[in-house]
């Protein structure tokens, strides 16, 4: 009895801590695209490359200010070096041709230094400092072309979830209202008033809806995770959609908004594309710089100190002083026309990139217009659909009644019922046109 009593408990207790767990969000477009936007797993990588970028810039930045090094060298000698001296240099009365050695040095020696470095006048530096600022560029446009595409993302599956969603309640509409159908076509059948044809038609429609509903069931609940992932949650999380696909649908419906002039310049992609010819650019710039001169000036201080025992820490130590200031001019004078012929690889790759950025521009406008086409065309099959929806509708319900009063074949009915179903299914799917096709046009302007 204990022990069945203290495994109750843990049970509870592991209900209790997964409850915890589960956290329960509710969005609307709008607060799940900004949700995503700060909590996406792309999102939040793209923000770390900027930082990462920032810190590149500065990088470059420091390495024309000041530069101060410091150094402690320490050197014990075990044996000493001995050097050569022709002659009788130490012992005049000696043979002229003999060879004596000399040690120099001490047992110990130390040096502490410190240097101060700065770069005068580099032309590569300079255009390294530009250089950074447009790789920063680059990072920040690539964060905004990351953060269209994690709203066109997000609108989607949002759209997808309410897509299943509906598709599932019509789907149960339908089921009940064959399921009734079936009940009513077997009792005509008993009394001999039908076929038993008619009541089998009517079990085959049943079966496909009920497929259809099963596979819907599966279906929204990917669709669900898939939503969950992009918003950067973990997928056993709750959420629920606030929207409505039909309300959702109605927002995106506007051919007046984008009736302007396109303006390529706004497009993220051109953007990046300006990026990179003028990544190239100063490619070009800083290989024609090689030809410049440059200059800098560094300045040595520091101490250093000789005995024959490690007395370096004593107060009375020797030590002695030494400073010294050095200028370095280099001038490039000749290199076999190695230098010219990297200027015009680069040359040819800042024109390659020229080349790009106006096929790129001219692609980009032609997406725009594709885009925009088929925005306005979804729109018109939008409204077709929702037109067909109520005349299908009105078909099926006639021909019900006329079946029901005998006046209808059961392929008529099975017909008009499957021609209702192919509506319903073209309506709902023209909603989620609508609501993709505007989000792609939002995305190539920029909005």
């Amino acid at each position: 009895m204990k022990q069945k009593i203290i495994i109750t408990l843990l049970l509870f207790a592991s209900i209790i801590q997964a409850q915890k767990l589960e956290e329960k969000y509710s969005f609307t477009l709008e607060q799940a695209i900004e949700f995503a936007l700060q909590n996406n797993y792309k999102a939040i990588n793209a923000s770390k490359d900027i930082e990462s970028a920032k810190q590149k810039k500065w990088e470059t930045t420091a390495a024309g200010l000041p530069q101060i090094n410091a150094g402690l060298d320490y050197s014990k000698n075990f044996v000493f070096t001995l050097q050569g001296v022709s002659g009788n240099a130490f012992n005049p009365g000696g043979d002229p041709n003999a060879v004596s050695t000399i040690a120099f040095g001490t047992k110990n020696s130390m040096n502490a230094r410190a240097t101060l470095s700065q770069l005068i006048f580099d032309g590569s530096y300079i255009v390294a400092l530009q250089a950074s600022k447009t790789y920063l560029q680059f990072y920040q446009n690539s964060k905004l072309k990351t953060d269209n595409d994690i709203r066109e993302m997000v609108t989607n599956y949002y759209g997808n979830v309410l897509l299943a969603e509906e598709n599932i309640q019509i789907l149960e509409k339908n089921k009940a209202t064959l399921e009734k159908n079936l009940f009513e076509a077997k009792e005509t059948f008993k009394n001999g008033l039908i076929e038993e044809e008619t009541v089998e038609q009517i079990q085959i429609t049943l079966a496909s809806i009920n497929s259809s509903l099963n596979n819907t069931l599966r279906l929204v609940d990917i669709s669900k995770k898939l939503l969950k992932i992009t918003l950067g949650l973990d997928i056993e999380d709750n959420v629920s959609l606030t929207e409505k696909l039909d309300d959702l649908t109605s927002k995106n419906i506007s051919l007046t908004e984008n009736t302007g002039d396109f303006n390529v310049n706004q497009n993220i992609d051109f953007q990046i594309a300006e990026n990179f010819r003028e990544q190239r650019r100063l490619e070009f710039k800083a290989e024609k710089a090689t030809y410049l001169p440059s200059l800098a000036a560094n300045f040595n201080f520091g101490y250093n100190a000789f005995s024959n025992t490690f007395s370096f820490t004593n107060q009375n130590q020797n030590w002695n002083n030494f400073s010294n200031l050095g200028i370095s001019l280099n001038l490039p004078v000749f290199s076999s026309f190695g230098r010219k012929a990297k200027i015009q690889q680069a040359k040819i790759a800042f024109e390659q990139a020229e080349t790009q950025l106006t096929e790129a521009e001219q692609m980009i406008k032609l997406q725009y217009e594709s885009a925009k086409s088929d925005y306005e065309f979804t729109i018109e099959q939008y409204a077709t659909s929702k037109s067909n929806l109520k005349l299908a509708e009105r078909i099926e319900n006639k021909q019900q009644i006329k079946f029901k009063e005998g006046l209808s074949t059961s392929f008529e009915f099975t017909e008009a019922q499957r021609q209702l179903y192919s509506a319903q299914q073209s309506y709902l799917q023209s909603m989620i046109d609508v609501i993709n096709k505007k989000t792609a046009l939002d995305k190539l302007t920029n909005k």
